[in-house]
């Protein structure tokens, strides 16, 4: 497992966030480990037409990227979290017979993601605060900061937009039976655009102007 980010060695909540962010990115190869499975199965089903075969070289590579991670002993943390996704997308496929089907999950947990996300912003609840909920021991504490309950939600507000842009162009494709262009939209809207949301948010880090302190609000 990842070792946990020292709360302590960072004095504002900007450099905290940042580095609880860095953690769950994975670097450059979590993000090569969750894109390489989704691409087999995509090139393949253009080439084939073949759901079985699609879904086996999609298993197949995720599989060799835990051997290859394991062989190193290093962390399969992200590479587990693609195959048991793959798992779930072969099931919805595999039931339906359907190729689109296999990105009707991700359809479905970008869309409860927005949700979940937006509506804990909206209710000033926002979910990027719990991150930081160790700071003060208590995982709720934080929230008697106004300065940082305001940029916790601007940046659960960040992290939402990409589910929201994922399902707003991506249902049109499953609805319309086009599995191939899922595949290309899957990995051209997954860390690129996730990219894209984490680099606003790394502008609204950078300022490290809000101090780690619990100050009651008015």
């Amino acid at each position: 497992m990842p070792e946990p980010v020292d709360e302590s060695a960072h004095s504002t909540v900007e450099a905290l966030v940042r580095a609880h962010l860095s953690k769950a990115l994975g670097g450059k190869r979590g993000m090569l480990e969750g894109a390489i499975p989704t691409l087999g199965f995509t090139i393949s089903w253009i080439s084939t037409q073949n759901l079985n075969l699609s879904l086996v070289i999609s298993g197949s590579l995720a599989v060799l990227l835990l051997l290859i991670r394991i062989a190193q002993r290093s962390t399969a943390q992200f590479v587990v979290n693609s195959m048991i996704g793959i798992a779930i997308a072969a099931v919805f496929a595999l039931r339906s017979g359907r190729a689109e089907d296999a990105f009707l999950p991700g359809l479905i947990y970008n869309a409860v993601y927005a949700v979940v996300l937006g509506g804990s912003a909206l209710v000033r609840w926002p979910l990027v605060g719990f991150m930081i909920g160790g700071v003060t021991g208590e995982p709720t504490k934080w929230h008697r900061d106004a300065h940082m309950v305001a940029l916790c939600s601007r940046l659960t507000w960040l992290l939402a937009a990409p589910c929201v842009v994922r399902v707003v162009v991506q249902y049109p494709l499953w609805a319309a039976g086009e599995a191939g262009w899922l595949g290309i939209a899957k990995i051209a809207m997954g860390w690129p655009l996730q990219i894209a949301a984490l680099a606003a948010m790394a502008w609204l880090l950078s300022r490290d102007h809000t101090p780690v302190t619990v100050k009651p609000r008015a």
